[in-house]
This record gives C-alpha cells, sequence and structure tokens, in this order.
C-alpha cells in the first residue's frame, strides 16, 4: 500500500512540476497607444520573449503552427483601417518538422494595428493568440487581452448581442455550509480527535503566560488553514493567470466530466472504504511524519507550523476522501469556488483547537477516545462507499455505457445503507470493533434514520421520484420498469430521430424539445413561440434536482409543454457534433465534440458557463430576460416563465 501512495504522490509531483514550467512566462506582452491624425490612431503590441524560445508571425498556416492571431471587439462607429502587421516581419524558412516555410522571432517583436473612430470616444478590446518553440518542444497556444480607450469625450461600449446577462452559478453558500460541515466531521475521525486534548494540553503547558500560549493555538489554527487552503489557491492561480479564467474552468469541467478522473476517483474512494472498513491502513510513508513531527520540536513559530503539518499527514486517511468530497463539489461553480470551499472547510476543522485552547475547560467535556471512534471510522466508510457510486454514476451517464441505471444504483445504496444500519444496531462487526453487550441510544436512533432512508429510497425502485436525492441518482430515463400512473416518476419522452440528435438526449415528464439551436429557432418562427432554452448537463448534480422538484409542478410542465419551445444544449454531451455543426472557437480551434460546441456557443453568445441555467429567447435568439440559476422556488420559476411570455408578446 505503501508504494501505491508513492505512486500516487509521483504523479502529484510531476504534476506540480509540469505546473511549473508556467510561472516563468516565455512571452510577456506591453502595448501603446498614438494618435497620428484628428480620428486615427496606431496601436504597437510589442512582445518580448526569453531565449531560447520564439513564437511565430501571423501566417496563416493550414495544418502547421499556431500563428501569432489578432482580434478586435469594436463598438459601433470604429473601423480596423487596414489588417494588422508585423513591423519587421521575420523571413520565413523552411521548418522539417511541419514541412513549409514558416516565420519566426525571437527577442521582441512589434505587432502594429491602426484604428479609425467616427465618434467622440470608445473603449476597444483586443486579444492576442500566440504560440512559443524552442526548437524541440512547444508550449500550447496561449492568449492575453487588452483594453484601452481611444478619444476624448463619452466613452462608448460595445454593443452586446442582446441584454447584459449575468453569469449565473450554483449557491456558493450552499457548499460553503457543506465544506463547514464535512469540516466538522473530520474532527471526529480516529486519525484527528485523538490529536485534539493532546496538541491543546501541549499549547496550554508549553508557556506560564496564557496570552502567547492562546497566541500560539491561533496561529497553529492558521496554519492549518493555510495547508489546506494554499496549494489549491496556487494551482488555481496559475492556471489563471497562465491562461485566463477559461482554461482554469475548463480543467475543471474536464475533472468533473471525463471518465478517467471519475473512474480514478471511483477506484480511489472504493481503495478509503475498504480502509476504513480494516482491510489495511492507509498512511503516508513514516519518514515524512516523523520528520515534520521532529522539526516541531523546535518551538517558535518554525515550530508550530511543522506541528499544523504533522496534523496535517497524519490525518490524511481520514480527511483524504472528505477533502475530495468537498473538491470535487465545488468545481461544479465558478473558478474561485473551490478556494472559498476549502478555506471554510480547514477553518472549521481548525477553529476547535483554537476555542479549546481560549477555553482549556472544555476539554474536559470531550468524550474520551475508544471504540467509538473505530466506529465512526466504519460509519463514514459506509458513506464513502455509497458517494463513490456517484462518480462511475456520471462517467456512465455522460458517456452513456448504461452500466449503472437508475434501479442498479438504488439496489445498490439499499444494500449499503442497509448494511449500514445493521452494523449500527451492531449485527455486524469488522476487526477492530470493540464488542458491546447493548446498543446506545445515540446508536440506536441514527440506525432508525438510516433504515428510514432506506424505506424511502424502495419505491424508486418502481418509477417514484424521490426528489430529495434526485441530484445523486441517475436520470429516470434510463429505469427500465415504472408503475403507477402519471405522477409516479418523471418519464422521460421518447427519443426522436426526426430532430436532430434526438437519438442521444430526452427531456423528463414527456416534453418535447429539441437539441439543436438552428432547428428549435426555426421551430419557434413557423410557430409564433418563445424558445426555453436550458443549458444542462448528463452529470450535472444540480440540473436533476431542478427537474425533479421545480419541473415536477404541474404549472411548470403546463408552461413548458405548451407555451415554449424547449431546446436543452447538453455541456458534458462527448458526442461528434455532425460535420456541418463543427465551429471554429476565437482561439483558432476546430470543436467537433457536441458538449463543446455547445458551451462555447452558450457562453460567447449569452456570456453563460454555469449549468443548469435557463434563458427565454424569442424567435431570433435575443435574450428577453436576464437567465435564471439553480433556484428550488417553484413559485420564482413560474413568474420567471410567465413574464418570459409576457416580454415575448409585447
Amino acid at each position: 500500500m505503501r508504494r501505491f501512495i508513492l505512486f500516487c504522490l509521483g504523479i502529484f509531483l510531476s504534476s506540480a512540476v509540469s505546473f511549473s514550467q508556467f510561472i516563468e512566462q516565455p512571452a510577456s506582452w506591453s502595448y501603446d497607444v498614438s494618435q497620428i491624425s484628428d480620428n486615427s490612431y496606431e496601436i504597437r503590441f510589442s512582445a518580448s520573449l526569453r531565449a531560447p524560445w520564439h513564437m511565430y508571425d501571423l501566417g496563416p498556416y493550414e495544418n502547421g503552427p499556431q500563428p501569432t492571431r489578432f482580434t478586435f471587439e469594436l463598438p459601433q462607429g470604429v473601423y480596423l483601417e487596414e489588417d494588422i502587421r508585423m513591423e519587421s516581419p521575420p523571413p520565413r524558412e523552411h521548418d522539417p518538422l511541419f514541412g513549409m516555410d514558416i516565420g519566426s522571432f525571437g527577442g521582441t517583436g512589434v505587432f502594429v494595428q491602426k484604428i479609425r473612430l467616427e465618434i467622440p470616444a470608445a473603449i476597444v478590446s483586443a486579444t492576442v493568440e500566440w504560440q512559443v518553440c524552442d526548437g524541440t518542444s512547444c508550449l500550447p497556444p496561449e492568449e492575453e487581452s487588452f483594453e484601452f480607450t481611444l478619444g476624448e469625450g463619452p466613452v462608448t461600449v460595445a454593443e452586446a448581442a442582446g441584454p447584459e446577462l449575468p453569469d449565473p452559478s450554483p449557491s456558493l453558500w450552499g457548499i460553503i455550509l457543506q465544506a463547514i460541515a464535512f469540516g466538522l466531521v473530520a474532527l471526529v475521525t480516529p486519525c484527528v480527535f485523538p490529536m485534539v486534548p493532546m496538541t491543546v494540553s501541549f499549547f496550554l503547558r508549553g508557556s506560564k503566560d496564557k496570552r502567547k500560549s492562546r497566541l500560539n493555538a491561533a496561529l497553529y489554527g492558521i496554519f492549518i488553514v493555510m495547508l489546506y487552503t494554499l496549494p489549491i489557491a496556487v494551482i488555481i492561480g496559475i492556471t489563471y493567470f497562465t491562461g485566463g479564467a477559461s482554461v482554469t474552468a475548463n480543467i475543471f469541467n474536464w475533472l468533473a466530466t471525463h471518465w478517467i478522473p471519475n473512474i480514478v476517483f471511483f477506484i480511489l474512494f472504493l481503495i478509503f472504504a475498504a480502509s476504513f472498513f480494516g482491510a489495511f491502513e492507509l498512511v503516508l510513508p513514516a519518514k515524512w511524519t516523523t520528520k515534520t513531527d521532529a522539526k516541531a520540536d523546535r518551538g517558535g513559530v518554525l515550530g508550530i507550523f511543522f506541528l499544523a503539518l504533522t496534523l496535517v499527514l497524519v490525518s490524511f486517511s481520514c480527511t483524504g476522501p472528505i477533502v475530495g468530497a468537498v473538491l470535487i463539489k465545488s468545481t461544479q461553480g465558478a473558478v474561485w469556488e473551490p478556494i472559498v470551499t476549502m478555506f471554510a472547510f480547514s477553518t472549521a476543522f481548525a477553529l476547535p483547537f483554537t476555542i479549546l485552547a481560549f477555553v482549556p475547560s472544555l476539554l474536559q467535556r470531550l468524550p474520551k477516545s475508544g471504540g467509538w471512534l473505530n466506529s465512526v471510522k466504519v460509519v463514514l466508510g459506509f458513506v464513502v462507499l455509497a458517494l463513490s457510486l456517484k462518480f462511475l454514476s456520471t462517467a456512465d451517464q455522460i458517456y452513456q455505457w448504461r452500466l449503472l441505471d437508475r434501479e442498479i444504483y438504488l439496489a445498490l445504496w439499499i444494500v449499503i445503507f442497509s448494511l449500514l444500519g445493521f452494523y449500527l444496531l451492531g449485527k455486524i462487526r469488522f476487526r477492530h470493533d470493540t464488542p458491546a453487550d447493548y446498543v446506545g441510544v445515540f446508536r440506536f436512533s441514527l440506525a432508525i434514520a438510516v433504515f428510514s432512508f432506506v424505506v424511502y429510497m424502495i419505491p424508486g425502485m418502481w418509477g417514484a421520484p424521490l426528489k430529495a436525492i434526485s441530484g445523486y441518482l441517475p436520470p429516470i430515463s434510463t429505469q427500465e420498469f415504472v408503475t403507477g400512473g402519471p405522477s409516479a416518476a418523471p418519464v422521460s419522452v421518447r427519443k426522436t430521430p426526426e430532430r436532430k440528435y434526438g437519438d442521444l438526449f430526452s427531456l423528463p415528464y414527456g416534453l418535447e424539445g429539441f437539441f439543436h439551436y438552428g432547428e428549435a429557432l426555426e421551430y419557434a418562427r413557423l410557430h409564433d413561440m418563445p424558445v426555453f432554452l436550458d443549458f444542462t448537463g448528463l452529470g450535472c448534480v444540480n440540473c436533476k434536482e431542478m427537474e425533479a422538484r421545480v419541473w415536477s409542478d404541474p404549472r411548470v410542465q403546463e408552461l413548458l409543454r405548451e407555451k415554449f419551445v424547449i431546446l436543452a444544449l447538453h455541456a458534458d454531451a462527448k458526442n461528434q457534433a455532425d460535420q456541418s455543426d463543427w465551429v471554429t472557437d476565437e482561439r483558432g480551434r476546430e470543436l467537433r465534440i457536441l458538449g463543446r460546441i455547445n458551451s462555447w456557443f452558450v457562453r460567447s453568445r449569452y456570456q453563460i458557463n454555469a449549468q443548469p441555467t435557463y434563458v427565454i429567447l424569442d424567435r431570433e435568439g435575443n435574450p428577453l430576460l436576464p437567465p435564471r440559476a439553480y433556484d428550488l422556488d417553484v413559485e420564482g420559476y413560474v413568474r420567471f416563465l410567465q413574464e418570459g411570455l409576457e416580454a415575448y408578446h409585447k
């Protein structure tokens, strides 16, 4: 097992080395603006390159390297007088790697663009894309954006394709509260709880000065927060400042939707669950904890830091899956949410150390370490085992393998939580459990709650919607047997091959709709109806929860069915689109995968990047209202649809 841990750490360290290559950028950009006539301006973009890196000229190169490319966002009344040019174009020489003549330069390159204004003043945005190579390898293409003001007088900005739309995201506060709960749960694990009184006592007896002891304890808590939060912040910062928010978001999207990370997380959670059940001890190499523990004896601020590091390393086997669950949950939102949620988790985790140092009398009220801690670990093992299925289910839904349909998923959860209930009642024992002559009131209460949850899930085997956990279950469309009337479950609409991509996707509750933007707008024009854009995802938890809790309302279904043309665009679909739907994004990349095309289109057209997001459009595809994101308020959702209808018919 140690070899396995070292292998995983080796992968992490190699990834860190890869990230470090981007810290010192090979290319840096600057610009200056000069007025050459009454209404003409010259923009000079300067690129500085570190040896031995070189950058390609303006190209273009078919089936060749990424040329340097500039794109401009111009408001009305602002025009480019000529194509952008290089001040000193490099000679083009034959490149054996690409088999063509290519122009490249090192050191410094200057690009010049002339702009004409027919308005008093304007804000102009420009984006440059480039690629650098060093003769043996090339880095991925990068981009940088600029914004500058031209002219004097009232500034005019570029007009958007429709009303300015906020970028909605899932509730950050909900994720933070979950992170805090996870942090408190981590405190009562066998790896952490015994260290609470030991650590607090250490600070109290380490100095006769109570104020100094309390200050050291507070510093200890701060270091714990830093050790959990800073690594995540550094990784996000590197990706954000080198590639922009879109690059960081794409990394998180890949982690959340691609089958490789989901299968890896599934296997890792199974390993953690087996460890919690007592199959083996999952620990970091002893040398690591021994060295850090030895350095903690030095005293002072440095000693306190290493004491905090020792706690983080020792608690790894218990906090690992909890931290992983927190991070995976937070990646469903904005770029910075993993930092915020990890800060919330670590604060909840570290705060008791500081509180107990300030009020040491509370130590006497803490329960003594004993067999109950192993019981906590086993219970956590059952929970981790259940959560592991979510990763497998996500990959299964996105890639449509049909390995884990809804009734199979529910059957596994029913069995897992039933076994948990029997364990709480003492009917199942593991190797490290302490024999008990009776069942305590607390364990008995937990068993009642667990068996109640099992009873709640059983009707789901025959199609009950199970709204409380709908976000974690595969869609009802994967269920092979459903009994009861129309209200028993959200019945999936029949696959409709006559509609583009209708053989790949479906809508709940018997709703009919489209999965191609052009077809939806054509139908809307023909029948004079507004378009209801559902930006969703096959593996989106919040999307499924919205469908189960909000779309299940008869008023919502009636409005969607009778008054709107439904357009569902899936952001995580891995199917290849028809060649006629392939697009080239702003970076010159050809997008062929349906999910990438949908994400790029919605982001560029409506400035939306989060799922779920709902937008009501007119027949030409222009937004009629600000979009609505994840919100379980049914009444508010009904008002949103009604207001959309009113705006359309004005």
